[in-house]
This record gives structure tokens, C-alpha cells and sequence, in this order.
């Protein structure tokens, strides 16, 4: 598979849920024996007013009903939040091709699918271009929106739950 193919288609994704106003994440879900494109779609927080359409959300609503997803990889712009990384495994998704890992705030989710038995290949954005698109584009909305940026990750750590 060609992942800097499909992850740029992504990005391509990413970057207009960014010119909308939106968090600036894309995803793409493909069929690993044929290329073909199942769904596709972008983090729609701020467009349709929903905290789980996250990037990944959105390409498996666009997939729609599918026997299973066995034979598929994930494409995403960054690395999967744990309500992605959860429906990820939920469904068997058996790879996810990860474009940014730079802006997310630790490695469980990465630590959790693999555990799940999930292949995870994270590009490089030294030698991948969406890679390092990806990676950019993320600090950039980062920097503009941080307020937005917890938004869509939950409204950071809940204060009245203390790890016991």
C-alpha cells in the first residue's frame, strides 16, 4: 500500500475541516487487497456540533455498514484519541497508518492498539511529506485555537476524578 498516497488524501481532508473552522484532523479507510477507499472524512466538532465525529469517526460513518473491517487500514492524520483508538480495536481494524504523532501528549494510544494486536506504522516526518504536513498543519491550529484544541480532546483531565 502507498501510504504517502493515502495519507495525503488525509491531510487533503484535514486541512479542509481546518478551512472551515474546525480541528484540522482527516481519516481514511482502506481495503487492503484492492486500494479502494471505503469512507473518508474530517473532525466535525465545530461543523455539526459533534465531540465523537472525530477524523476516524468520520471516515467509518462514510464507510457506513460493512460485514467487518478486517481487511482494512485506518489512515489518520493524528494519532488516535482512545475513543478512536477503542473503536479501532472494537471493530478489528488490523492497521493504522499514523501521519502525526508530534502533537499528541503520550504514547498510550499507540501502546493500547498494538497491545490490541493492531500493526500501528507511524511515518516519519523527516522522510514522509503528508507526514510532515500533517505534523505542521496540527501545531499551527494548536497555536491558533489551543481553547479548541482541548475541546476536541475532552476539556483536558477532570479535576474531581483522582486516580486512586
Amino acid at each position: 500500500m502507498d501510504h504517502e498516497t493515502y495519507m495525503m488524501q488525509a491531510f487533503r481532508l484535514a486541512a479542509k475541516g481546518h478551512g472551515e473552522g474546525g480541528c484540522p484532523i482527516g481519516g481514511v479507510l482502506v481495503r487492503d487487497a484492492s486500494g479502494e477507499v471505503l469512507g473518508k472524512g474530517h473532525n466535525a466538532l465545530v461543523q455539526e456540533g459533534n465531540p465523537i465525529l472525530h477524523g476516524e469517526m468520520a471516515a467509518l460513518r462514510d464507510a457506513g455498514r460493512l460485514t467487518n473491517r478486517h481487511d482494512t487500514t485506518m489512515y489518520t492524520t493524528l494519532q488516535p484519541c482512545f475513543m478512536c483508538a477503542g473503536t479501532i480495536v472494537q471493530f478489528g481494524i488490523p492497521r493504522v497508518v499514523i501521519g502525526d504523532v508530534v502533537n499528541a501528549s503520550s504514547d498510550e494510544t499507540i501502546r493500547f492498539m498494538r497491545a490490541k494486536g493492531v500493526e500501528v506504522v507511524v511515518m516519519d516526518p523527516e522522510k514522509s511529506p503528508a507526514a510532515r504536513a500533517c505534523v505542521a498543519l496540527v501545531r499551527r491550529f494548536r497555536a491558533e485555537k489551543p481553547d479548541q484544541w482541548l475541546e476536541d480532546w475532552g476539556g483536558g483531565p477532570n479535576p474531581a476524578l483522582r486516580p486512586g
